[in-house]
C-alpha cells in the first residue's frame, strides 16, 4: 500500500481527504441533522463505504429501497428501526438491513449517532412511505411514537 491509499483519521470522526457533505438535498425527504462522508468507493468489490453522523435529538430519513445495508455503528447511542423492530444501538453494534426493510436511525439526546454503512455502488433510489405505509407502521404504538416523517 502507498501513501496515496491511505487516509490518515482526524479528530472527530473525520478523515483527511474527505469530504463532509450533505446527507440529502434539503427538501428531498424528511430528515434532521445529519451528515455523510464517502470514504470509498471502489468499482472493484462493487461497494461504497460511507460514514454518517446523525446529530444529537436528529433522524435519517423513514425509507426502504431494492439493495441492502451493512452498518456498524462507531460512536454515540441511539435507536433503529429495522422492518417494525426498534433497537436500541451504540458502538460496535451491528444492523443489517434487509432489502426493501422500511428503516431510520435516531439518535439519543445529547450525543451524536455516528456509523459506518456499506451499499452497492449500484443502486436504487430510496422510496419514502405513503400514507398506507405510514398506517401499516403506525399500527405498531411504539413504532408509531419512534418514526418521523
Amino acid at each position: 500500500m502507498t501513501d496515496s491509499n491511505i487516509r490518515r483519521a482526524r479528530e472527530g470522526f473525520l478523515w483527511e481527504g474527505v469530504e463532509v457533505l450533505a446527507y440529502k438535498d434539503k427538501g428531498s425527504a424528511p430528515f434532521r441533522d445529519v451528515t455523510r462522508q464517502l470514504l470509498f468507493r471502489t468499482d472493484d468489490l462493487g461497494c461504497e463505504l460511507r460514514y454518517f453522523e446523525v446529530s444529537a435529538d436528529g433522524h435519517s430519513t423513514l425509507e426502504r429501497h431494492e439493495h441492502a445495508h451493512a452498518v456498524m455503528i462507531l460512536r454515540g447511542r441511539g435507536v433503529c428501526l429495522v422492518g417494525t423492530e426498534l433497537r436500541s444501538v451504540g458502538a460496535h453494534d451491528l444492523v443489517s438491513i434487509p432489502a426493501w426493510t422500511w428503516h431510520q436511525f435516531r439518535a439519543s439526546a445529547g450525543e451524536p449517532l455516528g456509523f459506518l454503512c456499506m451499499v452497492n455502488v449500484a443502486r436504487d433510489r430510496p422510496q419514502l412511505p405513503g400514507e398506507a405505509d405510514l398506517a401499516q407502521l403506525r399500527a405498531d404504538p411504539k413504532v408509531a411514537a419512534f418514526i418521523r416523517t
